[in-house]
């Protein structure tokens, strides 16, 4: 790897010009989207022939439990290593290190050369190629949504919003306010300067409805591209954070009373001549368009486990939060779970609602492309489009993660498209988070329970 330095993008080039590399951060994503990995000396990586990582690090629940039964039903727990392939397009600064470091997405292959098909960057890469043979070129283009918090270091405490500039605790409700943003501008400043470093692109950001929540819009382009940056985006954001004496959270409902965190996801499909599959000849819908809708309101409720992936998630799911608890499709609607926002035919979309910003970039955008795909596939047309508010709409999405995980379990057409082996595992180490969750006692029973019943 003596000419690594040369494959580097431009923007980590112009982060090293004039400088010695101090270190090399090999990064991969877990299924919780944790980066996991190992950092050596800059000298001891150019020299490096090959990594390793036992194959344990997918077996790992939220709490750092493991699932052991989901590794080899038969062999039992042995965590073989699996082998890291540095994607070089991927390599970014860290700039928040005091030292000058690069951070590389790696690949995860077994001995043989074949993916590893838990790791979630494989799952989506997977989904990708199923595209690409049918001559289609997936676009996505991910909306971020998280909440600068108070730091807190005692778990039984609620969350609060951060103390802005002004001597006050950021307050709700203030969608879209600039002065709203002003209050935590250093942090905004910081995650700015770490995004031009790393050389990502912010489309824009926003001040969203909940206190000290904010929304930061990415541009559209290629899936596995888009998941590395939100991947990225995670660890800059809380790292910007922490410089400012409060932390970020991704967590789908942090604070009660509060709306909850979405990763909203927006679909277009090309074909072979880079024409958008959603508009025909003369701009109008296409059937494809329509597949595309079908696909989400069949297949939704079956992946709705890697969409909310942990128990917090389903307290998103609430109505009069700004969270959809349906699969209506509309336009221009933003209670419906399926949106088609206002644009001309060249770039014609459509936005999936239902991912909360807890799930893993991979897992979710994976999963999402997956449930168009089948609908392409499947060639049905959707329901009627919703006219008015969906809010009062019939729930259709499961309600909690044991439900959802159920109907993930049962849908074989969806394991043939994400793979069979991940699908085992994710459910396996999903089913052991809830067991862990069962074993805590919360302060809602032990205020209302304890003397009571």
């Amino acid at each position: 790897m003596t000419d690594w330095i040369d494959r580097l993008p431009e923007a980590a080039r112009t982060y090293l010009e004039g400088r010695r590399l101090d270190e090399v951060e090999c990064i991969v994503s877990d299924l919780p989207g944790i980066a996991r990995g190992k950092a050596m000396p800059a000298s001891k990586f150019a020299k490096t022939k090959q990594s390793y990582l036992p194959n344990s690090i997918f077996y790992q629940t939220i709490t750092g439990g493991y699932a052991d039964e989901a590794e080899n039903e038969d062999k039992g727990f042995t965590e073989p290593d699996m082998i890291l392939k540095p994607d070089f397009s991927t390599a970014s600064a860290a700039p928040w290190t005091g030292d000058w470091t690069l951070q590389i997405i790696h690949d995860l292959l077994t001995r043989d050369g074949k993916p590893i098909e838990v790791s979630p960057r494989n799952v989506l890469k997977r989904v990708v190629a199923l595209y690409r043979k049918k001559g289609w070129t997936p676009i996505i283009a991910p909306e971020l949504e998280f909440y600068l918090v108070a730091r807190n270091v005692d778990p039984t405490k609620p969350i609060e919003p951060p103390m802005g500039r002004t001597g006050r605790r950021a307050a709700g409700r203030q969608a879209y306010s600039m002065s709203a943003v002003d209050e935590y501008g250093p942090v905004i400043d910081d995650i700015y300067d770490f995004a031009e470093a790393q050389g990502l692109e912010i489309d824009g950001i926003t001040q969203e409805g909940g206190a000290g929540q904010i929304e930061i819009n990415m541009q559209h382009g290629d899936p596995v591209k888009l998941a590395d940056e939100v991947f990225y985006f995670k660890r800059l954001i809380r790292e910007a954070a922490l410089r400012h004496d409060c932390f970020a959270t991704f967590m789908a409902k942090p604070i009660e009373g509060e709306p909850g965190s979405a990763m909203h996801i927006h679909h277009s499909i090309l074909d072979a001549d880079g024409q958008n599959i959603f508009s025909g000849p003369q701009g109008g819908e296409t059937d494809a368009f329509f597949h595309f809708i079908a696909g989400l309101q069949t297949h939704m409720p079956s992946v709705i486990a890697m969409l909310a992936p942990y128990v917090n998630s389903y307290r998103r799911y609430v109505k009069d939060h700004a969270a959809p608890i349906n699969l209506d499709w509309a336009r221009d609607n933003r209670t419906a779970g399926i949106r088609i926002p206002i644009c001309d035919p060249e770039n014609r979309r459509i936005e999936n609602r239902l991912a909360g910003m807890d799930c893993n970039p991979y897992l979710g955008i994976a999963a999402s492309l997956a449930c168009g795909y089948l609908g392409l596939l499947e060639a049905k047309r959707p329901e009627t489009s919703l006219k008015g508010e969906a809010t009062d709409g019939e729930e259709v999405i499961p309600r909690d993660l044991h439900t959802a995980l159920e109907r993930f379990g049962e849908a074989t057409d969806m394991h043939a498209v994400l793979g069979p082996e991940f699908c085992r595992v994710y459910k396996m180490v999903k089913e052991a988070e809830i067991q862990e969750f069962l074993q805590v006692i919360s302060p809602w029973e032990r205020e209302h329970l304890l003397l009571n019943v």
